[in-house]
């Protein structure tokens, strides 16, 4: 699977979307999720299905359907990079150890001004929450330190009344 996503990674390298992630799903679907700062477009998925199809039919990769997709608002953030560019936003994230009996924490990300180039200096990001008192807490992490996390917007459907 690594190489599955290595290989669609570099194949749409220069048509100015991110790969996101790369999926195998029962009855032979490939989903393949992109991003672009800007938004995703119909044309975005349009543009790189039609170019997948033809590097996967050469590289003799096996599947029935292909799906191309934006991630949606619940992005997941799975690079060191996406916390970096998605510092200022709500986001949900998942321990892989728990502090103080949890693992899950919601609140507005922060990341360092710069990355870290050290290996032996790793990048310290922080995660202001609410507990159930309503006490505002910091929680300092490292990217290591994160089983999995996603940005969780605070979405109001009502809208303006007319």
């Amino acid at each position: 699977m690594a190489d599955l996503f290595e290989l669609t990674h570099e194949a749409i390298a220069g048509l100015g979307v991110e790969l996101v992630d790369v999926e195998r799903a029962p009855r032979g679907l490939l989903r393949v999720t992109i991003d672009r700062p800007e938004g995703v477009s119909i044309d975005d998925c349009e543009r790189v299905s039609r170019h997948l199809s033809r590097v996967f039919e050469v590289e003799d990769i096996d599947y029935n359907r292909l799906e191309v997709g934006s991630p949606g608002v619940d992005r997941p953030l799975k690079t060191r990079a996406d916390f970096f560019r998605f510092a200022g936003e709500r986001v949900e994230v998942r321990l892989r150890v728990a502090v103080d009996n949890r693992k899950v924490f919601t609140g507005v990300l922060s990341a360092p001004d710069s990355p870290s180039s050290e290996a032996a200096n790793p990048d310290v990001f922080g995660l202001e929450y609410q507990d159930d008192r309503g006490e505002v807490h910091v929680l300092n992490f490292v990217f290591d330190d994160v089983d999995r996390a996603k940005l969780d917007p605070i979405l109001d459907f009502k809208g303006k009344k007319r």
